[in-house]
């Protein structure tokens, strides 16, 4: 374990990291009528806004009319509510890297595109109270691989670059927190970060 005892922090994505969008996008698509493929046609095309801090109402308006589909508040609320829960669930394989990590004497930290009512949720969820540190991009207006982000991410953590050990699905953002000064990774799985880490 001598890569996690010298490393301060160890930081995860939170979406197809910690929470697949398995678990999300197929129990939005139902409460709209529509198949998971159709649902996530409508979902990613908006959702950089979203991420940067736009509003629920505006982002859900989009994604229901593009499903042909009448904005009623009930239904934007629904998906509003539903989708935070979902994303801000953790999977037990995900709990039980968390505390691995934990256990092994680091601190941990989320780094994540999240819109404002997820990053409100994942604050409210028990299993975040273990995480030391939390940083959203509605929250800071800036998103991944912005390299701005991982400056800021650093100030919040008290972190200098050489200190971060970062685990996210997109390359892009993979590189752009190597560029920042990161150990950064492109996710393979909680099996595959233990191994990373256990080097």
């Amino acid at each position: 374990m001598g890569r996690v005892e010298r490393s301060r922090t160890v930081v995860f994505d939170l979406g197809e990291v910690l929470v697949s969008s398995g678990a999300v996008l197929p129990r939005l698509a139902a409460e709209v009528g529509v198949s998971a493929d159709e649902f996530a046609a409508a979902y990613w095309p908006g959702r950089l806004t979203y991420d940067l801090g736009g509003s629920a109402e505006a982002y859900w308006t989009g994604v229901v009319r593009a499903l042909g589909r009448a904005p009623e508040p009930g239904l934007l609320r629904r998906l509003t509510d539903m989708d935070s829960t979902k994303w801000s669930t953790l999977p037990p394989a995900s709990a039980d890297l968390l505390a691995h990590v934990r256990g092994s004497g680091v601190r941990l930290g989320v780094l994540s595109n999240a819109p404002g009512p997820l990053a409100a949720a994942v604050r409210a969820a028990p299993w975040s109270a273990d995480v030391g540190h939390l940083v959203f991009s509605a929250e800071v207006e800036l998103v991944k691989p912005d390299p701005e982000i991982y400056a800021h991410a650093d100030a919040v953590y008290g972190t200098e670059p050489g200190d971060v050990v970062f685990f996210d699905d997109k390359p892009e953002n993979v590189e752009a927190a190597r560029a920042h000064g990161w150990s950064a990774h492109v996710w393979e799985g909680p099996d595959a970060a233990i191994a990373t880490l256990d080097r």
